[in-house]
C-alpha cells in the first residue's frame, strides 16, 4: 500500500487568534480548542486540518525554528460566488487579519484574493467569475 495523504499541519504562535481566522473561514472548531496545544479538524472528504502551537512542536523537535521569508505553500477555500470572496475578504480584514492581495478578476476567470493567517500563512479566496 502507498502512502494516502491525510493531514496539513500548521505551527502557530497563538492558538486561539489561529482558530479564530479559520473559524471566520468556516471550519468547525469548537471554542475550548482554543487552550489546546494541538487541534484538529477533519475536512469534508476526510482530509485533516491540524494547529500545533510552537511549545508541542518543540517538545518533539527541540531545535525547531520558524521559517523566513515568504510562504512557499498556500491553503485555498473556494467561496459561493465573486460577491462571497469580496465579503470574506472585508470580514477578515476588518477584524485585524493581514490582506496580502485585496480581491482582483484574475485572467484565469476566478475572482482571488490573498490572506495571510495569524502566522503569515498564504490563504487563498476564489470563486469562479461566471458562479451562476
Amino acid at each position: 500500500m502507498a502512502p494516502r495523504f491525510d493531514l496539513i499541519g500548521i505551527a502557530v504562535t497563538d492558538m486561539a487568534r489561529s482558530l479564530d481566522f479559520y473559524r471566520r473561514l468556516g471550519l468547525d472548531i469548537p471554542a475550548e480548542a482554543d487552550s489546546e496545544a494541538h487541534v484538529e479538524v477533519t475536512l469534508p472528504g476526510g482530509l485533516r486540518l491540524a494547529w500545533d502551537d510552537v511549545a508541542m512542536i518543540r517538545t518533539f523537535h527541540p531545535h525547531w525554528t520558524a521559517p523566513t521569508g515568504s510562504p512557499r505553500t498556500g491553503l485555498a477555500f473556494r467561496c459561493a460566488d465573486p460577491a462571497e470572496v469580496d465579503r470574506t475578504w472585508a470580514e477578515l480584514t476588518g477584524a485585524g487579519f493581514h490582506g496580502e492581495l485585496p480581491p482582483w478578476d484574475a485572467f484565469w476567470g476566478q475572482r482571488y484574493a490573498v490572506l495571510h493567517d495569524p502566522d503569515g500563512n498564504g490563504v487563498d479566496l476564489y470563486a469562479p467569475l461566471d458562479a451562476g
